[in-house]
């Protein structure tokens, strides 16, 4: 948020209203995000005898951890959906990147007294 912060004073109320329209036109559609990580490991199946019980484990598998993270969240994603799942966590951060930038121009029109 800081990054819009230091180009928001030289604008003009105007500007400042047209930038925030230009941001919210940027959102889209914002059903296929995602806010979180996607993490891949490696596990021991436990099985005497198994490759993994001398050091070769199974995997790497794909985790997904939402945010806020709580303990114990992280869930399993399908290799086949493991694609998709990326793609809505480069969404997620895109949305936040625009939110942070409307929220930017919405604290400069309150400094101004004339958020609308």
């Amino acid at each position: 948020m800081n990054a819009h912060k230091n180009d928001l004073g030289g604008l003009s109320v105007p500007q400042l209203l047209a930038r925030r329209r230009e941001a919210a036109a940027r959102l889209g559609d914002v059903e296929q995000v995602l806010a979180g990580s996607l993490a891949e490991q490696s596990r021991r199946c436990g099985r005497p005898g198994c490759r993994c019980a001398e050091g070769e484990p199974h995997g790497p598998y794909a985790y997904f951890t939402p945010r806020p993270a709580g303990r114990g969240r992280a869930r399993y994603v399908p290799a086949a959906l493991s694609g998709a799942v990326r793609r809505c966590l480069r969404r997620g951060t895109e949305v936040e990147a625009v939110l942070a930038e409307i929220s930017a121009v919405n604290a400069e029109l309150l400094a101004r007294r004339e958020l609308r």
